[in-house]
């Protein structure tokens, strides 16, 4: 996505530029070589001066390029290794979904980190952005660091963990949690986390549920094999954005005038044709636009365009999330389930987001054309994005996973809970033959009830 560059003047991306008009007074346009003096008079002929020495010429400022990429720092601040209990000092911290909150096992204090958007400034007013604002957890994913020894604060040891895997380890000597706190470039650690509201019990609930709505078309295999207690709590990562923007749309709308019937043939070849007659209108629309807390997936095993060996597709449809109450990052959140790594860049989802904010524009721009009974067909569209604000969030999911070994390689069939609404959809292996059973059956059905009624009107003649 370009940032148009800003006129100093104030006008809008949208708005032809125009040039200064002459003074009232008669006086020369802006910018055009001024001419002689009015009235005629010529002044007096002025000597040629003689270059003077002097310092060598300066260079000149540099110009500026526009809106430069903005980062704001997300971090904790905290040193990777012990993170402690704000009250006892302890480090064994867990996320318990009864108190929806960290609480030590020690002291049994419970306490949540503070919301992301207040501690970092992530609330402020989306139409004042510029440019690209970029929280530090969004920097460009490096594959090459996967190792990380982290330093026990207790006893001095040295851990060392594959931070692809897990951000967590006890140190072997003391038994002390240590904790991954830096935020690592290899796509691990956001800037924000949703924690868990949804219980692992109310998940299992919801997938059953789920599936017993479908078990009549299910293959034999998946009744005998789907066991809702192997459902696993997973944080996905997300970018999630904000954009402030200029749509455009222009097209043309059609208003029905006049619709009638036309009779053709005669006798058994009759049939009758509707017209419409409508009138034709140029239809343009131009408006701001801000976008607040747009998702997009920002991991390549979950991307919805390829669904070829897994309905991954699904989990766009479980959504919203309520990004707005994210906290800020603290790996305790993540102990007990498992989390997905970014590994798309901003870059890698630019189009996307773009082709999203467009679309986003187009369902603005509905209720103004309602009064094309016709519909309107859009020819000319575009948004020129002012600018963005990326933030990596994870967000909570408990899936469940049923490989169907039928299908070639094993299609993959997912059935997905939001973490924090219980918004369920999910697929299931479906029996073929008995689809077509079903089918030739409801067929069947049908050519007898039209065979009797057939029958009535031939005998009721």
């Amino acid at each position: 996505m370009t940032v148009p560059p800003q006129d100093p003047r104030g006008v809008r991306p949208d708005q032809p530029h125009r040039s200064a008009r002459p003074s009232a007074d008669g006086g020369p346009v802006q910018g055009a070589p001024a001419g002689p003096p009015r009235g005629g008079q010529q002044g007096p002929p002025q000597q040629p001066q003689q270059p003077q020495p002097g310092p060598p010429p300066q260079p000149a400022p540099p110009q500026p390029q526009g809106p430069q990429n903005r980062i704001i720092d997300t971090s904790s601040g905290r040193d990777d290794g012990l993170d402690k209990c704000p009250t006892c000092g302890g480090t064994d911290i867990t996320y318990s979904l009864t108190a929806k909150a960290l609480v030590c096992a020690y002291c049994r204090h419970e306490w949540n980190e503070v919301n992301a958007e207040e501690a970092f400034g992530l609330n402020t007013s989306i139409a004042d952005l510029h440019g690209h604002t970029l929280a530090s957890g969004t920097a460009d994913v490096r594959e090459d660091l996967t190792m990380m020894t982290l330093k026990c604060q207790g006893c001095g040891a040295e851990v060392v963990i594959n931070v692809n895997q897990e951000l967590q380890a006890r140190c072997h000597w003391c038994r002390q949690t240590l904790s991954v706190n830096s935020q690592i470039p290899n796509g691990s650690v956001p800037d924000a986390v949703l924690p868990f509201q949804l219980t692992r019990e109310e998940a299992i609930a919801q997938i059953s549920a789920f599936a017993d709505k479908r078990k009549a078309f299910a293959q034999g295999r998946f009744k005998s094999e789907f066991v809702p207690e192997n459902v696993m709590g997973v944080y996905i990562p997300y970018l999630v954005v904000d954009g402030s923007m200029h749509a455009q749309l222009g097209g043309r709308g059609e208003v029905t005038t006049r619709q009638y019937t036309v009779r053709t043939g005669s006798g058994k070849n009759t049939r009758s044709e509707t017209y419409y007659d409508a009138d034709v209108y140029s239809v343009q629309r131009a408006f701001d636009l801000l976008v607040d807390d747009l998702t997009v997936e920002s991991a390549q095993r979950f991307d919805a365009r390829d669904n070829s060996h897994a309905t991954n597709n699904i989990l766009n449809a479980v959504q919203p999330y309520d990004t707005e109450n994210a906290v800020a990052y603290n790996s305790n959140y993540l102990k007990n389930f498992t989390s997905e790594r970014r590994d798309l860049n901003v870059r890698d989802v630019d189009d996307e987001v773009e082709e999203k904010f467009l679309s986003i524009a187009r369902a603005k721009a509905t209720p103004t054309i309602g009064r094309y009974d016709r519909g309107v067909r859009w020819e000319q569209e575009g948004v020129a994005v002012r600018g963005t604000r990326w933030v990596s969030v994870n967000v909570p999911v408990w899936l469940y996973s049923y490989a169907d070994s039928a299908v070639g390689d094993g299609l993959v069939h997912y059935i997905a809970v939001n973490g924090r609404n219980g918004n369920t959809m999910g697929s299931v292996p479906v029996s073929h033959p008995k689809i077509f059973a079903v089918s030739c059956f409801a067929g069947s059905i049908a050519a007898v009830v039209g065979a009797v009624v057939g029958f009535g009107w031939f005998f009721a003649g």
